[in-house]
């Protein structure tokens, strides 16, 4: 699986160097809209309160996105992700998508003899 420090939003890694590159990835996640919580949350956050729940909502949708690109990449032999970037989406029936997207690389360590 792709390490952590292994994914940047930058087009390459500090102290890596790019070998192989096998395209852009993509993952998805979506949540259809929920009218019972919608309404719970905007009562909630009249007093205060369900900004968080928002949050946590984004976060999991976000962390989902990403584990699919990673699976993904991690299934062409990529060791790295590059150049990752979210897109939020609400459609007309208030659901919610996010993709995520990057490219999917192979590295090495500067100064380590190629693999």
């Amino acid at each position: 699986m792709i390490a952590p420090e292994n994914v940047a939003t930058f087009d390459d890694l500090a102290g890596a160097r790019i070998l192989r590159r096998y395209g852009y990835v993509s993952g998805i996640a979506t949540r259809p809209r929920n009218r019972f919580r919608s309404t719970f949350r905007s009562l909630g956050m009249l007093v205060g309160l369900a900004a968080h729940e928002y949050l946590s909502d984004a976060e999991h949708l976000r962390r989902e996105a990403l584990e699919a690109l990673l699976a993904r990449a991690n299934a062409l032999g990529a060791n790295a992700v590059i150049g990752l970037s979210f897109h939020v989406s609400e459609g007309s029936d208030g659901s919610c998508k996010v993709v995520a997207f990057g490219e999917a690389v192979h590295t090495v360590a500067e100064g380590a003899p190629d693999a």
